[in-house]
């Protein structure tokens, strides 16, 4: 897991072939011209869920992880909490869903927080949690899914 300031992306472009190219997308696009949903960026190799919504109390909340994607996501507007944790064996609650591409847990997280102009990279098999917050707050966040 990484987080950090939009400013700062540069120094993680070369983390992966789509790392760098997610992280510009994010920076180059006008995301108040875009509808909320899946966004095509270069097929099932990067695509963009772009979506607002209301932040939940922790236990609201799910515990994820991906198998096939990375998640480069950026606030856009807002705040949350994400919850996080690497991951340390514990079972799962679900069985992993091939077609959306993830899988629930449950346990203890430390929370960070999330603000506009940040990003957050999750590799497969970084446990988080998005979503916590105050109730009736407000966020837009966009999530580049990534093929690993």
């Amino acid at each position: 897991m990484i987080i950090d300031k939009m400013e700062n992306r540069s120094l993680y472009a070369k983390l992966g072939s789509n790392i760098g190219p997610a992280l510009e997308y994010l920076r180059t696009t006008d995301f108040s011209r875009l509808e909320n949903g899946r966004h095509e960026i270069d097929g099932e190799e990067m695509f963009l869920l772009l979506s607002d919504y209301e932040t939940k109390d922790p236990a609201e909340c799910k515990i994820e992880a991906h198998r096939k994607y990375a998640d480069v996501q950026c606030m856009i507007k807002g705040t949350e909490q994400i919850g996080y944790a690497p991951f340390d064996g514990r079972p799962s609650i679900t069985v992993y869903d091939e077609n959306n591409d993830y899988i629930l847990y449950e346990g203890r997280v430390s929370y960070i927080d999330f603000h506009e102009g940040m990003f957050a990279i999750f590799f497969p098999k970084d446990l988080h949690m998005p979503g916590v917050g105050e109730a009736n707050s407000r966020v837009r966040k966009a999530v580049v899914k990534v093929k690993i």
